[in-house]
């Protein structure tokens, strides 16, 4: 049996010399996108482990899990194997369908159907009353910042009552020094995964008016300003970092 979490095809996308257009997730990405993601977000399955836990403390049999920018549903299809014991019921949303398409054949490939479902969609227009947890993993990076309070405000709404919000970011630090120490940390990270200079620059480049990060202080402000009176870091690498954020009973 094919291993589900196998990272695919290798990520060379950046591996010629040319003018890097602005990132996009089409075809091309969503083929090496695992590759990417376990190449690119330092312990990133440790994260998924992280969140298992606590989803295994919090969350109820029947529960529903919402991942919002699923890509190719690699964090549910982890979190399902993790959590196999428990009949929550998981839900991916994604406005990629290129992406969607490699998440919906894993689903079938490993038998998922039966309590995980993707769908296309804006996840800024989405609606999904009485969730029991929200996952923004390295997706409201993506947002435009005047947007993302409105979104997380939204979500909270969305969210039953006692229900989770696990959003991880990758951050800047509003102290220069320290900023740039951690992007030369993390470029040193890429380079041990056998990402090249040329790579990670041209990566970067691409990136630049894609992903905008936020600092920890801000990310935690936009989570208490959208109504969650709970929020805390489970797990930080430099500029990197995981929040759990509960809805008041």
């Amino acid at each position: 049996m094919k291993n589900p979490h196998n990272k695919g095809p290798k990520d060379s996308l950046f591996q010629v010399e040319q003018i890097a257009e602005d990132f996009v997730f089409n075809e091309r990405v969503a083929q090496v996108f695992d590759d990417m993601l376990d190449r690119s977000v330092p312990f990133y399955d440790e994260v998924i482990l992280s969140i298992a836990r606590i989803m295994t403390f919090i969350l109820k049999d029947g529960d529903t899990i919402v991942d919002l920018g699923c890509s190719t549903g690699s964090t549910l299809m982890r979190l399902s194997s993790l959590l196999a014991e428990k009949n929550f019921h998981y839900i991916g949303i994604d406005n990629s369908f290129a992406m969607l398409e490699k998440a919906k054949c894993k689903a079938d490939m490993f038998s998922k159907q039966k309590n995980m479902t993707f769908h296309h969609g804006d996840i800024m227009e989405m609606t999904q009353p009485d969730t029991s947890a929200f996952i923004l993993n390295y997706t409201l990076q993506f947002i435009r910042p005047l947007h993302r309070e409105k979104f997380l405000s939204r979500l909270f709404s969305s969210l039953r009552p006692g229900g989770i919000c696990i959003l991880s970011e990758k951050t800047i630090s509003h102290h220069p020094g320290l900023n740039r120490s951690f992007i030369d940390i993390y470029h040193g990270f890429k380079q041990e995964k056998g990402y090249s200079e040329l790579e990670i620059a041209k990566k970067r480049e691409a990136l630049e008016n894609v992903l905008i990060p936020c600092s920890f202080e801000e990310n935690r402000s936009l989570l208490q300003s959208a109504g969650f009176v709970e929020v805390e870091p489970f797990f930080q690498w430099f500029n990197f970092v995981s929040f759990l954020a509960v809805k008041p009973l």
